[in-house]
């Protein structure tokens, strides 16, 4: 029986009739109606016409979580007096519940995806609701880019719906060809704002890492709200981690159930924390309860501030998620949960002042994401570069490129971007791409392992793969379950898409695992779930290793045989898996292969990483990283997740970066030449090279100069004078005297130093370079004006004591004569070259600068007087004449005169 009470309470009614009058106008519409008016249950069931009298159609919903999903068609089809698979049912990875008469579908976008690409018609779909728009998932922006060009090139009668409880409403009407807007008033009730920032500073998050204290202080803040206020706490935290290190720091609450709520959480718990407890509730959440759920009773909300994203570390070829500070919107959309049903308050654990300097928005996930999928989805939907997809944001191009080196890597897409037939069914596994061809190239027998790596491990699960993948075998808890399930569809799509024609097979070769004996994950019927790790792995070993754990011992071997054979085929079992692991991890992410080096692992990437030291990685000589962060401060990054591997298998899983070539280059200050194999950045053998090709040699020399400078080559006095004396004409007079900086002589290298450097093999060799002499070379000899060289910018000048005094040209524009006063006298203008005044340092008779001019004529007149009598008692031997400009020059003292 159709609960009409309930209907008919839902706020959002009251916008059904715009709604209906826009769709049946346009044919598409976006819809704003604030948590808890019943946008996600009440509109599709109209649009379906199970209520309100319409005609009858076939609504997809699409949600952007698993438990968004699920929730959303139980309460639809509780508010029908149904069960879920009657009018109204779900689908989401690895759970399908409808029935012949389904008419409202709720999936999740990823889904959506699958069968847009299976079916671009949506066949005897008439509507789709993409609900929680706001949120910018990657998946539902394709989805409704998909959904438009279905509409505008197949299906004109394809009704869409974008709706959500705070988004870029005109945005999106824009994307959906000026559709019309449709808002929903809510009831709102007050939420108090109270500020409860921690008493000391706390770090901030980096990676996946959040500093314990912050993690204590919200525990403690959950006391304060039990003991202060009425009602359910609603807690919300970044992650699975923070959420079971909250739990166990609130310990025994006392009469209030403490429930864990995400994404991973079993459907006992979500249905328990979706409907009204007996007993007062804590329920620790992650922003999986920001706004596609309702949690009846709930009346005070802590929010630690935290959230999680994608994240992209482009430098270090790392993808993952990483902890950020949540945004404005997404606060105010976790303050509102507390005032879904009655006024309620917000505890906010940071200070009203950082409010302020929070974003606006969360990122849009197209722009900070790993955009491999993204990019296969395009590509396999006949767009490779998504230029022609309606998208709010545009992906960005380095991203999309990077996207397609992945791609075409795996061998997904050819050379224009299109999707190969292998790209088609990478699609379809509803996988990474990476994973997605790790387990088709091991034939399905990687399916556990591509489990593991398609979401987040539990932390206690350990960074070890093959460790994680037993103890997700074993079972007993809830990851364990949801694993079992995916590594059950993973077979199913693997046998479904393993068998490709011939021209299209590219695995690496040897690496195939072919029909051979199967690694039981324990997914399979029969396998106990409480089993353990050895009788699940026995069955992957080699025929010829001997008797598995459920042998019989043979009746003479006694007991400690029994045990020793036990034993050993469990250690074969273990090594059976952590070869699978490291394969399948290898194939996954060839550029991650990474070899000890020190005290820490190189990547073929060219990232260093580092192992925990209590890591059952730590040591092995080679290993390849699937998860891994970089720590806050620290230019490695940390392996959260990742396998040993042996080297034969990293060779071959990452063949495509595997190459010998000579290298000859510059070096510690002088010139290598080897032959080095390489891995990527991982060198793996050297040896020296004796038959050097002479470009190669040139190269090198060449980056020598450029690291180093002409410095390299011997620089006698005359060769500096050179040097400065051009850079002086080049400044005042311009063409054709050349260009003497280091970046315009390294242009013009061939012109002025080829003979030498063609000659050169060494360091050494460059030292006996004249560079003056090569330097001579740029002169302008066609023109004949290199004749004027010693005219226009002279080495010498002579003075009129008769000398010949070096100018130095040190500073091009002003050119410094440094004599002593006495050879000066009698001088009234200024020396000049080029037509520049000199800058004439006087000096001393013991050649110490006394005065700087570039007016003699003013310092005979005005300044020598001073310097007359300071000086004159000094240097009694040297004439001090009252009247220098008329006095007679003089290298000589008094005596020498008087001879």
């Amino acid at each position: 029986m159709i609960r009409y009470d309930a209907l008919d309470a839902l706020p959002v009614r009251a916008a059904l009739p715009a709604l209906t009058d826009a769709l049946d106008a346009d044919g598409a519409a976006v819809l704003v109606a604030p948590p808890g008016t019943g946008k996600t249950t009440l509109v599709p069931l109209v649009l379906a016409g199970l209520v309100g009298g319409g005609p009858a159609r076939r609504v997809v919903v699409a949600e952007p979580r698993r438990i968004a999903a699920r929730a959303a068609a139980r309460r639809m089809a509780w508010l029908l007096g149904e069960r879920p698979g009657g009018s109204v049912g779900h689908t989401v990875r690895g759970e399908r519940v409808v029935g012949r008469h389904t008419r409202v579908e709720v999936v999740t976008t990823g889904v959506l995806l699958q069968r847009l690409q299976r079916d671009q018609e949506l066949s005897g779909v008439d509507a789709v609701v993409l609900d929680e728009c706001h949120e910018r998932h990657l998946d539902a922006d394709t989805a409704a880019a998909f959904l438009w060009d279905v509409r505008q090139t197949l299906r004109p009668d394809l009704r869409l719906v974008a709706a959500s409880a705070t988004t870029d409403a005109q945005g999106w009407a824009r994307l959906l060809g000026d559709a019309p807007v449709v808002e929903a008033d809510g009831v709102s009730h007050p939420v108090e704002v109270l500020w409860a920032p921690p008493a000391r500073p706390v770090r901030p998050p980096h990676g996946m890492w959040v500093d314990p204290a912050l993690l204590g202080h919200v525990a403690s803040v959950v006391r304060r709200a039990l003991a202060e206020r009425e009602g359910d706490v609603l807690c919300f935290l970044p992650g699975t981690g923070e959420i079971a290190r909250v739990a166990g720091q609130l310990g025994d609450p006392g009469a209030v159930d403490v429930l864990q709520v995400h994404g991973r959480a079993p459907a006992a718990v979500q249905d328990a924390v979706l409907a009204p407890g007996a007993r007062r509730r804590v329920v620790l959440a992650t922003s999986v309860a920001e706004s596609s759920l309702t949690v009846p009773g709930v009346r005070v909300v802590v929010d630690s501030g935290l959230a999680r994203e994608p994240r992209v570390d482009h430098a270090r070829g790392l993808s993952g998620l990483t902890t950020v500070r949540a945004s404005r919107a997404a606060g105010r959309q976790r303050a509102g949960r507390a005032g879904r049903e009655a006024a309620g308050a917000v505890y906010r654990c940071w200070t009203e002042a950082e409010d302020g300097r929070l974003t606006a928005f969360p990122a849009p996930e197209i722009k900070v994401a790993d955009l491999t999928a993204f990019a296969l989805q395009a590509a396999c939907w006949g767009d490779p570069d998504a230029s022609g997809l309606a998208l709010l944001d545009p992906p960005p191009g380095g991203a999309m490129a990077a996207a397609r080196d992945v791609l075409t890597a795996v061998g997904a897409v050819d050379s224009a971007g299109r999707a190969t037939e292998l790209g088609v069914r990478l699609g379809r596994l509803g996988v990474h791409p990476r994973l997605g061809r790790a387990l088709l190239d091991t034939a399905g027998e990687g399916a556990g392992v591509v489990a593991l790596l398609s979401e987040e491990v539990p932390r206690d699960y350990g960074d070890d793969l093959g460790g994680a993948l037993r103890r997700a075998r074993r079972g007993g808890d809830a990851y364990g379950e949801r694993w079992r399930g995916e590594v059950r569809r993973l077979r199913a799509v693997s046998e479904q898409f393993s068998h490709p024609p011939a021209h299209d097979r590219q695995s690496p070769a040897g690496l195939r695992t072919g029909p051979g004996p199967r690694v039981d994950d324990g997914s399979r019927g029969g396998a106990s779930p409480d089993a353990g790790a050895g009788s699940h792995a026995g069955a992957g070993a080699s025929p010829s290793a001997g008797a598995g754990p459920h042998a019989s011992p043979s009746p003479n071997a006694g007991a400690g045989a029994g045990a020793s054979a036990s034993a050993s085929a469990s250690a074969s079992a273990s090594a059976s898996d952590d070869r699978l692991t490291g394969l399948v991890a290898a194939l996954a992410f060839p550029e991650r292969v990474a070899r000890l080096d020190g005290g820490s692992y190189l990547m073929a990437s060219g990232t260093r990483a580092e192992v925990s030291e209590g890591s059952a990685l730590h040591g092995a000589p080679w290993i390849v990283v699937a998860v891994a962060d970089r720590p806050g401060g620290k230019g490695h990054a940390r392996v959260r997740l990742g396998a040993a591997v042996p080297e034969d298998v990293a060779r071959t899983a990452a063949g495509p970066l595997l190459e010998e070539r000579d290298e000859v280059h510059w070096a510690e200050g002088d010139l290598v030449a080897r032959r080095v194999e390489r891995l990527g950045a991982i060198e793996l053998a050297v040896r020296p090279l004796k038959d050097l090709d002479p470009a190669l040699v040139r190269g090198a020399l060449l980056e020598g100069l450029r690291q180093e400078g002409f410095g390299l080559l011997r620089w006698p006095p005359e060769a500096q004078a050179l040097r400065q004396r051009l850079a002086f004409l080049r400044a005042h007079l311009g063409e054709p005297w050349p260009e003497v900086s280091d970046e315009a002589l390294h242009a013009r290298v061939d012109e002025w130093l080829e003979p030498e450097l063609s000659r050169a093999r060494r360091r050494a060799d460059l030292g006996r370079v004249d560079a003056g002499q090569a330097l001579a070379r740029l002169l302008p000899w066609a023109s004949g004006r290199a004749a004027r060289l010693d005219e226009l910018a002279p080495e010498r000048i002579a003075v009129p004591s008769g000398s010949r005094v070096r100018v130095d040209y040190g500073d091009p524009h002003r050119p410094v004569l440094a004599v002593k006063l006495q050879e000066m006298f009698g001088l009234q203008e200024t020396p000049a070259v080029a037509g520049v005044p000199l800058l004439v340092h006087l000096l001393s008779p013991a050649g110490r600068p006394v005065a700087v001019t570039a007016d003699l004529a003013s310092f005979w007149k005005d300044g020598y007087r001073g310097v007359r009598a300071e000086l004159r008692g000094r240097y009694p031997k040297h004439p001090w004449p009252e009247d220098p400009a008329t006095a007679e020059p003089t290298r000589h003292t008094n005596a020498r005169l008087r001879r």
